[in-house]
């Protein structure tokens, strides 16, 4: 299992297990499925109804939908196409932040390289080979592929205690608001404060319970920011599973 370590700009590390290619390439054949039966779908509706001219127009236009079916999605849909949400697997950058255009760019235009010229085979040897299973697109783009099924659970004890819990009651509804990568967030800065009991990772606690009680618009939050992070994660759990 390859970890990767990205520090946010309030100093909080963030961790992330990469998608292994094995992920990665059954997230390449889902998309290439639904491409494959997609467009044979539509061109087998409208086929019969078109002159030879037309048919070469929409010929030309599903061939774009094609070339440029991975860069739209990952774009419009903060790095995940369908077959990256199927397998919970995104493209995040690797020195913190959200990837750019360009960035979703360079690691598209790569592709020719990496998975079509090669039949995938430069980027299967760099993926599994690389620290921080990169092919010559993410190198590229400074990025690379991570999975987010960590990102919505607690450790086993955590879980365990609250599915044991049969009369927990939320204390804070607003927490089943929060987004996938705030809750790895404060996971992430909880754990790195139990480990690393230092004035840098107590400060990173304190801004961040701050910036949660701000965005969940929560008044009066615990005065203890490490039992309002845990009770937040807590009532996350309990409110979305």
């Amino acid at each position: 299992m390859k970890i990767i370590e990205i520090k946010t700009t309030q100093n909080v590390v963030l961790q992330y297990e990469l998608a292994d290619l094995r992920e990665r390439i059954l997230a390449y054949l889902i998309d290439l499925a639904i491409l494959f039966f997609g467009l044979m779908f539509i061109m087998g509706i409208i086929a019969t109804s078109l002159t030879p001219l037309t048919l070469t127009i929409v010929a030309i236009l599903l061939s774009l939908v094609f070339i440029f079916y991975s860069l739209a999605f990952e774009v419009f849909n903060h790095g995940q196409s369908p077959g990256k949400m199927a397998m919970r697997i995104r493209v995040i950058k690797v020195t913190s932040g959200q990837p750019t255009f360009a960035d979703y760019a360079a690691r598209w235009v790569f592709r020719l390289v990496d998975i079509y010229f090669s039949m995938g085979g430069i980027a299967s040897i760099l993926i599994a080979s690389s620290s921080k299973s990169q092919r010559i697109g993410d190198i590229a783009a400074n990025t690379t592929v991570v999975k987010l099924t960590a990102a919505m659970n607690l450790s086993l004890k955590d879980i365990l205690t609250i599915h044991a819990e049969n009369t927990y009651t939320a204390h804070y509804v607003q927490a089943k608001q929060l987004m996938e990568e705030e809750v790895l967030l404060i996971k992430s800065a909880l754990d790195r404060y139990r480990h690393y009991r230092n004035q840098a990772h107590f400060e990173a606690l304190n801004i961040l319970a701050d910036r949660i009680a701000e965005v969940l618009n929560i008044e009066n939050p615990s005065r203890n920011n490490q039992v309002f992070l845990q009770t937040i994660l807590k009532d996350y759990v309990r409110l979305t599973r």
